[in-house]
């Protein structure tokens, strides 16, 4: 008997429906688990007041925390959690529909009215948490309140970002967090550029050099968007960070401009006493040309930038290998 498409898609709607499932139990459980510490620190906080009390109480639970259940828990974390349940007190706010990440992005929003109609909107919609934070950005309330045409307002968002699927849930890190799973490389190898990412951090590290592997696709938070930098190294002979973040197409200067976004980060929230400023590497790789850009910290000193030219890959170096490992893993493709 022949597999008919009609067999076949009754199968795959039985797996989306499954993993759907499992998607939205994990993140309910995760946004009641988060709105639930939120209500106990303010409740042992004594309410909005009483502030250096409030900050020793949430360091102490948060280094606790980590140690119990992994880096999720870090001060920022626990500061939204509790910001959490003073944005929605009222439990008829948690839907089972939306996500953590859905409720970090309508913190956001501090017009109370805004917040209530981007929530019912992303449950009646079904919107992903790109989706929503499209929306927000390009002020979909005030323009669908100001429009005539509210019914073309309300479906661009479906041309201009993807839906939800069940499998984001093993790309979401907050779940990963929530679960306590790793962040493993098989997340990223099914594509060349994580391919040619693995390739370039056992090439920095073979070397040697002081390097020390530091993180791979490390997630940076800011004012709930998540930005992952390819791979962080630490150098011992420099003391520094050096982030590096691979592009396969053309170089632009919003890569420039989030690598310094990156730099200052590690900077202001990651750098010891006795570091010197983070050095950002971005790396352009297509079947062309390759093109490499270090970002330099401002107040570099001659010395530092003679160190930096001799402690770091040259320019020359990682060209070759990046074109080398480009044409042998297109060719294997093929």
């Amino acid at each position: 008997m022949d597999l008919t498409d009609s067999f076949y898609e009754e199968i795959r709607n039985i797996l989306d429906s499954a993993r759907s499932k499992v998607y939205q139990t994990v993140n309910f459980a995760m946004v009641e688990a988060y709105w639930q510490i939120g209500r106990m620190i303010v409740e042992e906080q004594g309410g909005t007041e009483r502030a250096e009390y409030g900050k020793n109480l949430i360091n102490e639970l948060s280094i606790r925390m980590t140690k119990d259940f992994g880096k999720g828990y870090t001060i920022r974390n626990l500061e939204m959690m509790r910001q959490f349940y003073l944005s929605f007190q009222n439990t008829n706010a948690l839907r089972s529909e939306l996500s953590w990440t859905h409720y970090r992005l309508l913190m956001r929003v501090e017009n109370e009215n805004a917040r209530q109609f981007y929530l019912n909107e992303s449950v009646r919609s079904q919107w992903s948490t790109r989706q929503l934070e499209r929306q927000i950005n390009s002020f979909f309330y005030e323009r669908l309140l100001s429009s005539k045409d509210k019914e073309s307002v309300s479906k661009e968002i479906n041309s201009l970002e993807p839906a939800k699927t069940p499998k984001d849930i093993i790309r979401d890190p907050y779940v990963l967090e929530f679960l306590d799973l790793r962040q493993s490389d098989e997340f990223y190898e099914s594509d060349l550029e994580q391919a040619l990412i693995t390739h370039l951090q056992k090439f920095l590290l073979e070397l040697g050099r002081d390097y020390s592997f530091v993180a791979r696709q490390q997630r940076i938070t800011l004012d709930g968007r998540n930005f992952f930098c390819d791979l962080i190294f630490y150098n011992y002979i420099l003391k520094c960070f050096v982030p590096i973040d691979l592009k396969l197409g053309d170089l632009t200067h919003q890569d420039l401009g989030q690598m310094q976004m990156y730099t200052h980060y590690y900077e202001r929230e990651m750098m010891s006493e006795g570091d010197n400023p983070p050095i950002g590497i971005v790396l352009c790789a297509d079947k062309s040309d390759a093109v490499v850009r270090h970002t330099l910290p401002e107040d570099e000193t001659h010395i530092f930038a003679s160190k930096y030219k001799l402690y770091l890959p040259n320019e020359k170096e990682l060209l070759n290998e990046i074109k080398q490992e480009y044409r042998a893993l297109e060719f294997s493709r093929k």
